[in-house]
Protein backbone atom coordinates (compact mmCIF):
# COMPACT_ATOMS: atom_id res chain seq x y z
CA UNK A 1 0.00 0.00 0.00
CA UNK A 2 1.14 3.43 -1.03
CA UNK A 3 -0.47 7.02 0.87
CA UNK A 4 1.10 10.44 0.16
CA UNK A 5 0.12 12.99 2.59
CA UNK A 6 -1.75 15.88 0.19
CA UNK A 7 -2.76 18.08 2.80
CA UNK A 8 -1.62 18.51 6.40
CA UNK A 9 -0.67 21.58 8.91
CA UNK A 10 3.16 21.26 7.82
CA UNK A 11 5.38 20.48 4.45
CA UNK A 12 7.92 18.86 3.80
CA UNK A 13 8.95 20.54 0.63
CA UNK A 14 8.64 24.57 0.22
CA UNK A 15 7.10 24.75 -2.60
CA UNK A 16 3.61 22.48 -1.18
CA UNK A 17 0.99 24.49 0.14
CA UNK A 18 -0.10 24.06 4.22
CA UNK A 19 -3.45 24.26 5.87
CA UNK A 20 -5.17 23.35 8.74
CA UNK A 21 -6.45 20.35 7.01
CA UNK A 22 -6.09 16.53 6.27
CA UNK A 23 -5.94 15.03 3.14
CA UNK A 24 -5.00 11.32 2.17
CA UNK A 25 -4.17 9.94 -1.23
CA UNK A 26 -4.11 5.72 -0.62
CA UNK A 27 -3.51 3.12 -3.43
CA UNK A 28 -4.27 -0.17 -1.99
CA UNK A 29 -6.29 -3.67 -3.01
CA UNK A 30 -6.06 -2.07 -6.86
CA UNK A 31 -7.51 1.25 -6.10
CA UNK A 32 -6.65 4.56 -5.56
CA UNK A 33 -8.53 6.17 -2.75
CA UNK A 34 -9.06 9.90 -1.68
CA UNK A 35 -9.28 10.27 2.37
CA UNK A 36 -10.59 13.76 3.55
CA UNK A 37 -10.11 16.98 1.27
CA UNK A 38 -9.08 19.04 3.31
CA UNK A 39 -10.47 22.71 3.73
CA UNK A 40 -9.66 24.39 0.48
CA UNK A 41 -8.28 23.16 -3.21
CA UNK A 42 -5.14 22.93 -1.27
CA UNK A 43 -5.49 19.34 -2.13
CA UNK A 44 -5.81 19.14 -5.84
CA UNK A 45 -2.67 22.03 -5.97
CA UNK A 46 -0.29 19.97 -3.74
CA UNK A 47 -1.45 16.25 -5.60
CA UNK A 48 -0.35 18.29 -9.17
CA UNK A 49 2.74 18.96 -7.45
CA UNK A 50 3.41 15.84 -6.28
CA UNK A 51 2.05 13.77 -9.58
CA UNK A 52 -0.85 12.41 -8.35
CA UNK A 53 -4.37 12.67 -10.77
CA UNK A 54 -6.90 12.79 -8.32
CA UNK A 55 -9.51 12.96 -11.81
CA UNK A 56 -8.53 9.11 -11.73
CA UNK A 57 -9.27 8.47 -7.99
CA UNK A 58 -11.89 5.39 -7.56
CA UNK A 59 -14.01 6.21 -4.31
CA UNK A 60 -13.25 9.35 -1.63
CA UNK A 61 -14.15 9.02 1.81
CA UNK A 62 -15.05 12.18 4.31
CA UNK A 63 -13.55 10.93 7.69
CA UNK A 64 -16.09 13.53 9.48
CA UNK A 65 -18.34 16.59 8.88
CA UNK A 66 -15.54 19.15 10.26
CA UNK A 67 -14.00 22.26 7.79
CA UNK A 68 -10.84 21.29 7.89
CA UNK A 69 -11.41 17.28 6.19
CA UNK A 70 -14.81 18.29 4.23
CA UNK A 71 -14.77 21.80 2.65
CA UNK A 72 -12.26 20.56 -0.34
CA UNK A 73 -15.10 18.47 -1.39
CA UNK A 74 -16.52 20.44 -3.85
CA UNK A 75 -13.19 21.44 -5.57
CA UNK A 76 -12.77 16.97 -5.97
CA UNK A 77 -16.43 16.69 -7.28
CA UNK A 78 -16.09 19.17 -9.95
CA UNK A 79 -12.65 17.42 -11.22
CA UNK A 80 -13.63 13.59 -10.63
CA UNK A 81 -17.40 12.70 -11.75
CA UNK A 82 -17.43 9.19 -11.92
CA UNK A 83 -15.55 8.65 -7.81
CA UNK A 84 -18.03 7.86 -5.04
CA UNK A 85 -17.96 9.58 -1.68
CA UNK A 86 -18.76 7.49 1.31
CA UNK A 87 -19.72 10.12 4.15
CA UNK A 88 -21.93 9.16 7.38
CA UNK A 89 -25.21 10.11 7.36
CA UNK A 90 -25.12 12.55 10.19
CA UNK A 91 -21.94 14.57 8.32
CA UNK A 92 -24.22 17.29 7.24
CA UNK A 93 -25.71 18.51 10.68
CA UNK A 94 -24.53 21.20 12.15
CA UNK A 95 -20.99 21.10 13.43
CA UNK A 96 -19.62 24.34 16.23
CA UNK A 97 -16.57 25.63 17.53
CA UNK A 98 -16.26 27.81 20.63
CA UNK A 99 -13.12 30.30 20.25
CA UNK A 100 -11.29 31.83 23.45
CA UNK A 101 -13.29 34.87 23.49
CA UNK A 102 -17.20 32.78 23.66
CA UNK A 103 -17.75 33.47 19.91
CA UNK A 104 -19.25 30.19 18.46
CA UNK A 105 -17.96 29.85 14.90
CA UNK A 106 -19.64 27.38 12.08
CA UNK A 107 -17.03 24.49 11.50
CA UNK A 108 -19.25 22.20 9.29
CA UNK A 109 -19.89 21.27 5.62
CA UNK A 110 -22.58 22.10 3.49
CA UNK A 111 -25.67 20.32 4.19
CA UNK A 112 -26.58 20.17 0.55
CA UNK A 113 -23.21 18.05 -0.10
CA UNK A 114 -25.21 15.29 1.01
CA UNK A 115 -27.62 15.16 -2.06
CA UNK A 116 -25.13 15.11 -4.54
CA UNK A 117 -25.18 12.34 -7.11
CA UNK A 118 -21.62 10.99 -6.33
CA UNK A 119 -22.59 10.86 -2.71
CA UNK A 120 -22.92 7.61 -0.44
CA UNK A 121 -24.24 8.07 2.75
CA UNK A 122 -22.96 5.39 5.58
CA UNK A 123 -23.62 4.51 8.76
CA UNK A 124 -22.55 1.83 11.15
CA UNK A 125 -20.01 -0.96 9.62
CA UNK A 126 -19.86 -1.21 5.55
CA UNK A 127 -17.48 -3.23 3.59
CA UNK A 128 -16.93 -1.24 0.58
CA UNK A 129 -15.24 -3.76 -1.44
CA UNK A 130 -13.10 -6.81 -0.39
CA UNK A 131 -10.12 -5.17 2.09
CA UNK A 132 -11.53 -2.04 2.67
CA UNK A 133 -14.04 -1.72 6.00
CA UNK A 134 -15.43 1.11 7.47
CA UNK A 135 -16.88 2.06 10.59
CA UNK A 136 -18.31 4.33 13.26
CA UNK A 137 -20.21 4.21 16.52
CA UNK A 138 -16.60 3.39 18.04
CA UNK A 139 -17.38 2.19 21.77
CA UNK A 140 -16.10 3.77 24.92
CA UNK A 141 -14.92 6.82 26.21
CA UNK A 142 -11.33 6.16 27.44
CA UNK A 143 -8.84 8.64 28.05
CA UNK A 144 -11.10 11.55 26.48
CA UNK A 145 -9.39 14.36 25.03
CA UNK A 146 -10.12 17.90 26.59
CA UNK A 147 -9.50 19.28 22.84
CA UNK A 148 -13.17 18.22 22.22
CA UNK A 149 -14.94 20.00 24.84
CA UNK A 150 -15.23 23.24 22.29
CA UNK A 151 -16.83 21.11 20.07
CA UNK A 152 -20.23 21.38 19.67
CA UNK A 153 -23.71 19.83 17.12
CA UNK A 154 -26.64 21.07 16.33
CA UNK A 155 -29.47 19.55 18.70
CA UNK A 156 -33.03 20.07 18.81
CA UNK A 157 -33.02 22.31 21.81
CA UNK A 158 -29.39 23.81 20.42
CA UNK A 159 -25.84 23.39 20.16
CA UNK A 160 -24.56 20.60 22.59
CA UNK A 161 -20.90 18.81 22.71
CA UNK A 162 -20.37 16.95 19.71
CA UNK A 163 -20.77 13.04 20.23
CA UNK A 164 -18.77 12.31 17.34
CA UNK A 165 -21.59 10.22 15.62
CA UNK A 166 -20.62 11.72 12.48
CA UNK A 167 -16.91 10.41 12.39
CA UNK A 168 -15.61 7.62 10.99
CA UNK A 169 -12.66 5.48 9.83
CA UNK A 170 -11.23 2.98 7.42
CA UNK A 171 -9.57 -0.55 7.84
CA UNK A 172 -7.83 -1.42 4.54
CA UNK A 173 -6.34 -5.21 4.17
CA UNK A 174 -3.57 -6.07 1.86
CA UNK A 175 -2.33 -9.27 1.88
CA UNK A 176 -0.62 -9.56 5.36
CA UNK A 177 -0.67 -5.96 6.07
CA UNK A 178 -3.50 -4.15 8.16
CA UNK A 179 -3.78 0.40 7.74
CA UNK A 180 -6.02 1.84 10.08
CA UNK A 181 -6.71 5.74 8.95
CA UNK A 182 -8.41 7.92 10.82
CA UNK A 183 -9.35 11.78 10.53
CA UNK A 184 -9.07 13.50 14.01
CA UNK A 185 -9.70 10.41 15.69
CA UNK A 186 -12.64 12.12 18.10
CA UNK A 187 -13.93 9.57 19.40
CA UNK A 188 -10.34 8.91 21.13
CA UNK A 189 -7.21 7.35 19.20
CA UNK A 190 -7.00 4.40 21.66
CA UNK A 191 -11.03 3.28 21.33
CA UNK A 192 -10.74 3.53 17.70
CA UNK A 193 -7.66 1.29 17.27
CA UNK A 194 -8.78 -1.20 19.66
CA UNK A 195 -12.27 -1.28 17.68
CA UNK A 196 -10.30 -1.37 14.14
CA UNK A 197 -8.28 -4.37 16.05
CA UNK A 198 -11.77 -6.28 17.15
CA UNK A 199 -13.21 -5.84 14.07
CA UNK A 200 -10.27 -7.23 12.12
CA UNK A 201 -9.75 -9.93 14.47
CA UNK A 202 -5.95 -8.49 15.04
CA UNK A 203 -3.83 -5.80 15.54
CA UNK A 204 -3.34 -3.05 12.97
CA UNK A 205 0.14 -2.99 11.00
CA UNK A 206 0.14 0.29 10.72
CA UNK A 207 -2.13 3.44 11.92
CA UNK A 208 -2.47 6.92 10.21
CA UNK A 209 -4.13 10.08 11.06
CA UNK A 210 -4.68 12.89 13.54
CA UNK A 211 -4.96 11.99 17.53
CA UNK A 212 -6.81 15.36 18.34
CA UNK A 213 -4.38 16.02 21.18
CA UNK A 214 -5.01 19.79 20.64
CA UNK A 215 -6.73 22.81 20.70
CA UNK A 216 -6.94 23.96 16.91
CA UNK A 217 -8.01 27.69 17.92
CA UNK A 218 -5.61 28.36 20.91
CA UNK A 219 -2.58 25.62 19.76
CA UNK A 220 -2.26 24.34 23.31
CA UNK A 221 -1.94 20.94 23.88
CA UNK A 222 -3.96 18.40 26.16
CA UNK A 223 -2.10 18.06 29.67
CA UNK A 224 1.55 15.81 29.05
CA UNK A 225 0.15 13.06 31.51
CA UNK A 226 -2.64 12.40 29.06
CA UNK A 227 -0.39 12.09 26.21
CA UNK A 228 1.90 9.97 27.86
CA UNK A 229 -1.31 7.39 28.83
CA UNK A 230 -2.01 7.63 25.30
CA UNK A 231 1.23 6.53 24.46
CA UNK A 232 1.50 3.50 26.82
CA UNK A 233 -1.90 2.21 25.75
CA UNK A 234 -0.95 2.75 21.83
CA UNK A 235 2.38 0.70 22.63
CA UNK A 236 -0.04 -2.26 23.73
CA UNK A 237 -0.76 -3.39 20.78
CA UNK A 238 2.06 -5.25 19.58
CA UNK A 239 3.91 -3.67 16.49
CA UNK A 240 1.52 -1.18 15.68
CA UNK A 241 3.45 1.42 13.87
CA UNK A 242 1.91 5.11 14.12
CA UNK A 243 2.22 7.96 11.73
CA UNK A 244 0.58 10.99 13.06
CA UNK A 245 -0.05 14.44 12.28
CA UNK A 246 -2.84 17.74 12.29
CA UNK A 247 -4.66 17.79 15.23
CA UNK A 248 -2.01 15.43 16.90
CA UNK A 249 0.02 19.04 17.95
CA UNK A 250 3.49 19.57 17.93
CA UNK A 251 3.59 19.49 21.64
CA UNK A 252 1.90 16.59 21.89
CA UNK A 253 3.52 14.57 19.44
CA UNK A 254 7.15 15.33 20.73
CA UNK A 255 5.37 13.86 24.36
CA UNK A 256 4.36 10.78 22.00
CA UNK A 257 7.86 10.44 20.21
CA UNK A 258 9.43 10.37 23.64
CA UNK A 259 7.00 7.75 25.17
CA UNK A 260 6.99 5.73 21.37
CA UNK A 261 9.88 6.16 20.07
CA UNK A 262 10.67 4.71 16.66
CA UNK A 263 6.66 3.39 16.92
CA UNK A 264 5.47 6.83 16.16
CA UNK A 265 6.63 9.36 13.28
CA UNK A 266 5.00 12.83 11.97
CA UNK A 267 3.25 12.71 8.48
CA UNK A 268 3.58 16.24 6.50
CA UNK A 269 2.36 16.72 3.87
CA UNK A 270 4.46 15.94 0.59
CA UNK A 271 5.59 12.46 2.40
CA UNK A 272 4.77 8.89 0.91
CA UNK A 273 4.39 5.75 3.01
CA UNK A 274 5.35 2.25 1.64
CA UNK A 275 3.41 -0.16 3.68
Amino acid sequence: MKIIALTENTACRPELETEHGLSLYIEACGRKILFDMGQSGVFLRNAEKLGVDLSQVDLAILSHGHYDHGRGLPEFLNLNHTAPVYLHKRAGEGHYSVRPGGQTADIGIDPALLKHPQVRLTEGVQTLFEGAVLFSDVPGNDLHSPANDTLLMEHSGGPVHDTFAHEQNLILTEGKTRLLVAGCAHRGIVNIVEQAAALAGKPMNVVIGGFHLSVPSTGASVPTPLVEAVAQRLLAQPGTRYYTCHCTGQAAYQTLQRCMGERVAYLAAGEQLEV
